[in-house]
This record gives structure tokens, C-alpha cells and sequence, in this order.
């Protein structure tokens, strides 16, 4: 279980990739590695060998834009709940690191230094993503938790 981030998507299928919330219907929900934006969450697609949005048939296509709704929508309703500062949510689908498709849900907040609320998140410092307060962790657990709760209610 150790290699699980250099199969992402196959330790999820087999259920041994430890940031799954959630299967849905063309992918995993998963929460981020990182949690400086906490909520950043991930929906990965099912299929490893899928890279691009236009490789999927007509019919999954539309299924994994309805879980990336759902997981910003999940993400969007728990750090609203947890978090008074909670703005607004982004998604992107971007591919250019991971060959595999894949959607970011980043949480956006009030408490963001403003030279960046504004700004992709990509533009953050290095720093950030590497820092080890930020390392996902059990102190995660009731982020994940409020996140898994609210993609069931989204579900039923």
C-alpha cells in the first residue's frame, strides 16, 4: 500500500488508495494530498488509460461531469459548514502533470493572503504545497468525514 500514489487510480479500483471518500459513477472522489485550501479534494476517473475529457464515450463523459459537479458541490456544502470564511469553489480539469483524467475541486476562502484569493492556485508558493502542516492526515478526518456525508446526501 505504500506505492499507492504512483497508481492512483488502480489502488482505488483494488481499494487500497487511502484517500478514496467516495465511488461514483465515472470515478473516485478523493481528498488531496495536500490540505493548504482544506477541502481540496480530486475526482479521478476509473480507467487509467483515459487522458483526456473526449476519450471517454458520450455517456461516461457526461457521468464524470456530473460527479465533478457533485464533488464541488459536496466540497462546497462542508467547508461552507466548517469554515465561515468559505467563499466559492473552482474546478478545474487541467492533465498537465498526471496523464490520466482527472478534476481539482479547490476550496477558496476569505482567509487567503490577497495577493492570491483571486489567482489561480497554482500561482501559491512552493512552500505551501510542501509544508508538513499541510500534509493530508487523521487531523483531516473530520474534513473527510463532513466532505463523505455530504456526497451521500448528494447520491440519495
Amino acid at each position: 500500500m505504500s506505492d499507492w500514489r504512483r497508481d492512483r487510480i488502480g489502488t482505488a479500483l483494488r481499494g487500497e488508495n487511502p484517500t478514496v471518500l467516495r465511488r461514483l459513477q465515472a470515478g473516485f472522489a478523493v481528498i488531496g494530498d495536500v490540505q493548504f485550501l482544506p477541502g481540496y479534494s480530486v475526482l479521478l476517473v476509473d480507467d487509467p488509460a483515459v487522458q483526456r475529457l473526449s476519450e471517454l464515450p458520450k455517456k461516461k463523459r457526461l457521468a464524470f461531469l456530473c460527479d465533478m459537479d457533485r464533488l464541488g458541490e459536496a466540497v462546497e456544502r462542508a467547508c461552507g459548514r466548517l469554515d465561515p470564511a468559505f467563499r466559492r469553489v473552482n474546478l478545474e480539469i487541467l492533465g498537465n502533470t498526471d496523464p490520466f483524467l482527472h478534476a481539482h475541486v479547490w476550496p477558496r476562502f476569505g482567509w487567503e493572503p490577497d495577493e492570491l484569493v483571486g489567482r489561480p492556485v497554482w500561482l501559491y508558493p512552493r512552500e505551501r504545497w510542501q509544508d508538513e502542516r499541510h500534509v493530508l492526515g487523521p487531523q483531516h478526518d473530520p474534513l473527510r468525514d463532513a466532505i463523505g456525508e455530504e456526497l451521500d446526501r448528494l447520491t440519495s
